[in-house]
């Protein structure tokens, strides 16, 4: 398959009722005043079935949203940065279980008891490496006494400084006996740079972004006027995001240090887990040519890896009936995760706004990007248009 074939031109093949219904989602999300604006993507067997472009790009300066609109990717850099790793591998560069001090000699922290344990790749992209990140820790947690950045705010220091932090504090479990979303694919993305020998920006870039001619992705935006405002939920409408701010998260946590204008800052250290800058229609590519088998990217064997439960059945908190791959959740128990979706679909999000799923049994791959946190990753609008897309599905079988 060539990359032009990966998402072939829209074709429309679905029930008429389809668009109607994700218009409504989309429609009433904005009256409601939840979202301010969204770019929402849709293939069904490399076809695209919808893609629209809703509300305001920036609601002070009136100016509407754009199908190639650029976002704040947040977590949705998790992935991009996770096949790079795995094109490393398929290079036969690196290796899943591969010791992180191998790369890293200096990254070697400690369990509580002061015993440094082996953390390889895999426990990386699993997210099983004892790591945490800032913003699920208390406020004040030794995160933040360490001065840990979570990729999402601006500091004055780099990559190789804030995996030093990172290293200071303790692992929150052995490696490999639990699981816990964190800032792992930072520590991967300096991993990355010792194999590739190039910074991560430029290794990514190398590696994944261009060879799938993915020129709206990079560490900055490739185009400010086209970069979107950022904004967080309030009453009565979202309130736009300052440049060094907060946002609450679950109780008894941190929550999100945001800084929106990092996504034009040159010299802020690109951060593998949540730094990236894109486009709906460069992620759609990235999934579609991970969903038809990897080509040119990876072999198909590697794609089988990444969308593999890795985790067995360590408990995701936050994620019931999920298990995790290299990169993303997999859903194992539908009924659990109160889900219309297929056994293994593959699913994350991102704080700015964003969510994402694709259901390799339905050759099914959606991207919801938003600008609007954080309602476009965890509220009501994402079960609401997961839905409407599988109820028009419904419909096209009868």
């Amino acid at each position: 398959m060539s990359l032009a074939d990966a998402v072939s031109p829209q074709r429309t093949r679905f029930p008429r009722a389809l668009p109607q219904s994700l218009d409504s989602v989309i429609d009433q999300a904005l009256a409601e005043r939840r979202l301010v604006g969204a770019v929402i993507l849709i293939a069904q067997d490399g076809e695209r079935i919808y893609h629209r472009a809703a509300g305001l790009a920036d609601r002070e300066a009136g100016r509407p949203m754009h199908k190639d609109a650029l976002f704040r990717l947040a977590s949705v850099s998790k992935p991009i940065v996770s096949a790079a790793a795995l094109t490393l591998i398929a290079q036969g560069r690196l290796r899943l279980d591969d010791r992180v001090d191998q790369w890293l000699p200096a990254f070697r922290p400690r369990l509580p008891d002061g015993t440094v344990p082996d953390i390889t790749i895999r426990h990386l992209m699993t997210h099983t490496a004892g790591l945490s990140y800032r913003f699920f820790q208390p406020e004040g947690g030794f995160y933040a006494r360490a001065g840990v950045s979570d990729g999402m705010d601006r500091v004055q220091f780099g990559l190789d400084e804030n995996l030093r932090r990172i290293a200071e504090a303790p692992l929150l479990y052995a490696p490999g006996t639990a699981w816990a979303y964190s800032i792992a694919t930072d520590v991967l993305g300096a991993v990355i740079e010792r194999v590739a020998e190039a910074r991560l920006d430029q290794a990514v870039r190398t590696l994944v972004t261009a060879p799938l001619g993915m020129d709206d992705t990079a560490f900055v935006a490739v185009d400010p006027q086209r970069l979107t405002a950022a904004y967080a939920n309030a009453q009565p409408a979202p309130r736009r995001l300052a440049d060094a701010d907060h946002i609450p998260f679950v109780d008894r946590t941190a929550g999100f240090r945001l800084a929106p204008h990092r996504a034009l800052d040159a010299a802020a250290f690109p951060s593998g887990g949540a730094g990236m800058v894109g486009s709906a229609g460069d992620l759609l590519r990235l999934l579609e040519i991970l969903r038809t088998g990897g080509a040119p990217l990876l072999p198909a064997s590697l794609v089988d890896e990444m969308a593999r439960n890795q985790i067995g059945d360590h408990a995701m908190a936050y994620w019931p009936g999920c298990g995790f791959g290299l990169g993303f959740t997999v859903l194992k128990d539908p009924v659990a995760a109160a889900s219309p979706e297929s056994v293994g679909t593959w699913r994350m999000g991102g704080t700015y706004g964003h969510a994402w799923f694709v259901d390799p049994a339905r050759k099914l791959s959606v991207v919801a990007l938003t600008n609007t946190a954080l309602e476009g990753m965890s509220g009501a609008f994402v079960t609401q248009l997961r839905d409407a897309v599988y109820a028009g599905l419904a419909e096209a079988q009868r």
